[in-house]
């Protein structure tokens, strides 16, 4: 199969930065690096790959995932779009302690007690979550804290 058919066909089962692909490329045809260039330049003249396309799909599946701000910068610099995500994390303006508040409430529906803080700490921690975002989650599910208390009518 040609690099330019391997390409369409990586690229017709989901979006892929085009360091992605390139790393893909060079797996499975090692030693024809500048061939897989050309194929690359010709993939983004015809818009079959867009690092802005990708970046937008890519960002929102992350948010719907309950993915924080440090895990998506992360795993942004292995797709090699570092950049592109700081400007649409900009650009988004996203709430990331409501984000985060909203990921331990899935997580926690009943609210949290204090035996279980450092676990949920470090579960959204993992998520990405930045310590502030993470302590505010915290305090409101708090068990006897505001929506979760059982006082409330």
């Amino acid at each position: 199969m040609s690099i330019w058919n391997t390409a369409l066909n990586i690229l017709s089962r989901r979006e892929h930065s085009r360091f992605e692909l390139g790393r893909k490329l060079r797996i499975r045809f090692p030693d024809q690096d500048d061939d897989i260039e050309t194929v690359l330049v010709g993939l983004v003249d015809r818009d079959l790959q867009s690092d802005a396309r990708f970046v937008e799909l890519w960002l929102t599946m992350q948010i719907n995932r309950a993915r924080g701000p440090i895990r998506i910068r992360y795993e942004a610099r292995t797709k090699g779009v570092e950049q592109l995500i700081e400007a649409a994390l900009t650009e988004r303006q996203i709430d990331w302690f409501e984000q985060a508040l909203s990921c331990a409430r899935r997580k926690l529906p009943s609210g949290i007690a204090d035996e279980q803080r450092a676990k949920a700490y470090r579960f959204l921690a993992y998520r990405g979550f930045e310590a502030d975002a993470i302590h505010y989650a915290l305090t409101e599910l708090r068990v006897g804290h505001g929506r979760n208390s059982a006082f409330e009518g």
